[in-house]
C-alpha cells in the first residue's frame, strides 16, 4: 500500500521508486478508490478537458454575473497581453486565471482545483505551460495528479477552505499545487516540486478571505491571476536552484497555525477586511436590498 501523509513522506516514496511524484500519487488513488488505473487516468483527462474549455469560454467572455461584480476583466487582460511589463507568457496565464474564476461567477462549468474559490490558478499555470512549450495533454495530465498529490498533503495538514484557514488555504494551497506541477513538467526532481510548492506558499501566508457581499468575485477572481503568476515564479526560482528555508512541510504546518490564529472576520465570514470597506457595504446593499 502507497500511503503518504506529509510532502516529505511523498518526496521520499518517489526517490525510493525512482519515478515522478504523480505516479505515487496514481498508486495512492488506485488503493484508496479501489479503481484501475485507466479508469484514474481517464476521470483526470475529462477534469483537465473541461480545465481547458474554461480558458477558452473564460478569456471571450463579456458577460457579467449576477451580482454585476465581474465579467470581462479575462478578455481585457488577455487582448493587452502583448502590451504589458510583464510579457506576453505572463500576463495571458493571468488572464486564463481570471477567466476560469469568471466563468465560475457566472455559474459556468469549472474543476474545483482544489475549490471553486481557487479554480483558476492550477489549470492557468498548466495551460501557459502547455502552450510555451508545446507539451501534449497526457503530460499536463500526469502533472495534474502532481498537483493533487500536493493538495492532499495540505487538506489533511492543514485545510484548503477559506472559512477555515482563509485564501491562503485556497489560493495558498493552489499556487503550491501549480508550482510543483510545473516543475515536474520542466523535468524537475520530487525534490525541487517540493520546494517550489514550500516558495509558493509561503508568500502568501495569512491572505485573509474576505469576499465582498459574500460572492465568491471580489477579490477572489483577480486573485487567482495574481497567485497563478506566483506559482510560476516559484517554480522557476526551484528550478534555477533557489530554495526555500524552511522546508515545506514545516511551511504547511504555520499555514495551519495561521488559519487557526485568523479571526472569524478574516475567514469568509465578509465581516472583515475588503468586505467592510464603504465601497463593499455599498455594493452589498445594493445587491441585497431587502438585507
Amino acid at each position: 500500500m502507497v500511503k503518504f501523509n506529509t510532502i516529505g513522506e511523498l518526496v521520499a516514496l518517489a526517490g525510493a521508486q525512482q519515478v515522478p511524484l504523480h505516479e505515487i500519487v496514481i498508486q495512492h488513488e488506485i488503493h484508496v478508490s479501489q479503481q484501475e488505473r485507466t479508469a484514474i487516468v481517464t476521470a483526470m483527462e475529462k477534469n483537465w478537458q473541461v480545465m481547458k474549455a474554461s480558458i477558452e469560454r473564460g478569456i471571450s467572455n463579456q458577460e457579467k454575473s449576477l451580482s454585476g461584480l465581474t465579467g470581462g476583466d479575462a478578455k481585457r487582460l488577455y487582448d493587452y497581453q502583448d502590451k504589458g511589463y510583464m510579457g506576453r507568457q505572463v500576463l495571458s496565464a493571468a488572464a486564463y486565471a481570471v477567466g476560469i474564476s469568471e466563468v465560475n461567477a457566472v455559474m459556468g462549468r469549472i474543476v474545483a482545483c482544489p475549490t471553486a474559490g481557487s479554480c483558476g490558478i492550477v489549470p492557468a499555470a498548466l495551460y501557459a505551460a502547455q502552450q510555451q512549450k508545446n507539451l501534449p495533454d497526457q503530460a499536463i495530465v500526469m502533472a495534474l495528479f502532481t498537483a493533487a498529490g500536493i493538495g492532499m498533503v495540505v487538506d489533511q495538514n492543514a485545510s484548503i477552505a477559506g472559512a477555515q484557514g482563509g485564501c491562503q488555504a485556497e489560493c495558498g494551497t493552489a499556487a503550491g499545487m501549480a508550482a510543483a506541477a510545473l516543475v515536474e513538467l520542466a523535468g524537475g526532481s520530487p525534490q525541487a516540486a517540493a520546494n517550489a510548492t514550500a516558495l509558493a506558499i509561503k508568500n502568501l501566508l495569512g491572505l485573509v478571505c474576505d469576499p465582498v457581499a459574500g460572492l465568491v468575485e471580489v477579490p477572489c477572481v483577480k486573485r487567482n491571476g495574481f497567485a497563478t503568476v506566483e506559482a510560476m515564479l516559484a517554480a522557476d526560482m526551484s528550478l534555477a536552484g533557489v530554495e526555500s528555508v524552511i522546508p515545506v512541510d514545516e511551511v504547511i504546518d504555520a499555514m495551519n497555525r495561521i488559519g487557526k490564529a485568523l479571526p472569524k472576520s478574516l475567514r469568509e465570514t465578509s465581516e472583515g477586511g475588503l468586505a467592510t470597506t464603504p465601497t463593499a457595504k455599498a455594493l452589498t446593499k445594493r445587491i441585497y436590498p431587502q438585507v
